[in-house]
């Protein structure tokens, strides 16, 4: 038996002289000197105790060493958890006690506060890129560049990915080999990705975006990626005359129009842009083509599936939508119980197919409430195909509106809000009020130098939208508050207007 993974992605790099990772101090590893690193890192893992089935969580800087132990942990037949850098320790402490992992490697910045945890859930500490006992470099330094992988199937788990948490308990996604193996060939294959693509890779590395998209992509097809630590503006732009290809979420584009040095000229080398982890609005996708001569490519994916849909490679890439299931992917938008048949017609979109993960760690009640017996996984994303069958993201099941007895999808108001003078996004909630259950509530983001009124806005939007689904009430904010991968944070929103139509407001 094989290993399934490494072979497709890691083996490969085996003598491979030209350069891997492409850094922006302008160091060059070659895939043969990161398998060679990958190698060392599945050793000092050995060393350390680790053995296939145990889990390996990792919450430090994007760096080659930390995907090198992803590689590492995939050889051995662990279970890669990455875990975001922003999590707290009192997070982290549900993460490693739920998990229960045989080794944590964290910042060295970081080793304080967190070997009491490492300790109280019995997993070995390290630190990654630090001098003394707990150094993880230290541990790699003399240890064999080769590694015999150990046999790993479809089946067999290889990462868990713990959901954001926004209500209740955080949930641990299962993913398999076949999962993560089987996205990335329909994506390589969808998006056109070849050895000669030079991917320009600013995401972190703790999230499916990053690692399980754009990392896995670029390893199996055997390219180049400009591996930034993060979405720096100057290195981005110093970066794209090289590159072909890049990934990001909304806020990168966003950035990057905003500065005049952002041009045509700079990005004629380049093939693809991608969007996603958040909803890319329609004013930036056209803003980005009347710039560039791109359109953006649009697509749609959750921590427990990957990727589902996309926009076209060749063909029309529709500003507000995801495009169509992938390859191999079935889809489905149910309502009260039945799929949806008519265009326009929203519901909660359902999934199923080879990327659809395995369940969530340690919780089978959650498991046979979100994932059917029959393979289709309930995504709690509400949807809608339009009439030639291109997928639109209305928002999340959690996130409808129900003010007086009708439902209210946030996009639809959003949409309308976006397209006001002066206004560069919105986002709509609901919040309890006394006489409607609900009433629609919007938070207003002007443009830049732009002194926005939020009644004008809503004046501007009376005729145009139902009026029960106009708000009833809108506040201007100089940003709205999201999370690492751009995504706007609405409960964080209903939390803080909470009490908005519960008293009188001047």
């Amino acid at each position: 038996m094989t290993n399934m993974l490494y072979d497709a992605l890691f083996a490969p790099l085996a003598g491979r002289d030209r350069g891997f990772l492409l850094l922006d101090d302008g160091r060059e590893i070659s895939g043969a000197a990161f398998l060679a690193m990958v190698a060392r890192a599945g050793h000092a893992l050995q060393a350390a105790g680790l053995r296939a089935g145990d889990r390996v969580a990792v919450q430090v800087a994007k760096s080659p060493e930390a995907l090198a132990i992803y590689g590492a942990s995939v050889a051995l037949g662990a279970v890669f958890l990455p875990l975001n850098t922003a999590y707290t320790p009192v997070e982290l402490d549900y993460f490693l006690g739920d998990a229960t992992p045989a080794v944590f490697l964290c910042d060295p910045a970081a080793e304080a506060a967190l070997a009491p945890l490492a300790a109280r859930h019995g997993a070995r500490l390290f630190t990654l890129d630090a001098a003394g006992a707990g150094s993880f470099a230290a541990a790699m330094a003399d240890q064999p560049g080769t590694l015999t992988p150990a046999p790993r199937g479809e089946a067999d788990l290889a990462a868990i990915l713990y959901t954001s948490g926004t209500t209740g308990r955080s949930k641990g996604a299962m993913l398999t080999q076949g999962n993560l193996l089987s996205n990335a060939r329909v994506l390589a294959d969808l998006w056109r990705f070849t050895a000669e693509d030079v991917l320009l890779h600013a995401l972190p590395i703790f999230h499916t975006h990053g690692l399980f998209v754009a990392s896995n992509i670029s390893l199996l097809t055997g390219g180049q990626m400009i591996f930034l630590p993060g979405f720096d503006l100057e290195a981005v732009l110093r970066a794209l005359p090289r590159a072909t290809a890049m990934m990001g979420v909304p806020t990168f584009y966003t950035r990057l129009l905003d500065t005049q040095r952002f041009t045509r000229d700079l990005c004629a080398g380049m093939r693809l842009f991608i969007s996603g982890s958040a909803p890319l609005l329609a004013e930036t996708h056209r803003a980005f083509a009347e710039r560039t001569g791109h359109r953006i490519l649009e697509r749609y994916g959750m921590t427990e599936t990957n990727m589902n849909t996309s926009n076209p490679y060749d063909g029309d890439r529709r500003p507000g939508t995801v495009g169509f299931p992938l390859p191999g992917v079935a889809l489905r938008i149910m309502a009260e119980g039945a799929e949806v048949t008519g265009p326009g017609e929203a519901g909660v979109i359902e999934v199923r197919g080879p990327n659809v993960f395995a369940g969530y760690w340690q919780m089978p009640e959650k498991t046979a409430e979100e994932l059917r017996p029959d393979g289709w996984f309930i995504t709690g994303d509400i949807g809608r195909r339009d009439e030639d069958g291109y997928v639109q993201i209305v928002g999340r099941a959690k996130d409808l509106v129900i003010s007086g007895g009708f439902n209210i999808y946030p996009v639809e108001v959003e949409a309308e809000l976006d397209a006001q003078p002066g206004v560069l996004e919105s986002a709509v909630v609901g919040l309890p009020h006394p006489d409607f259950g609900e009433a629609v509530f919007a938070v207003l983001v002007a443009q830049k130098g732009v002194a926005l009124e939020a009644q004008t806005v809503l004046d501007g939007i009376r005729d145009r939208l139902a009026r029960f689904k106009q708000p009833k009430a809108a506040v201007v904010v100089a940003a709205l508050p999201r999370n690492t991968m751009g995504k706007v944070q609405k409960a964080e929103l209903r939390k803080t207007y909470a009490g908005w139509f519960a008293t009188p407001q001047a």
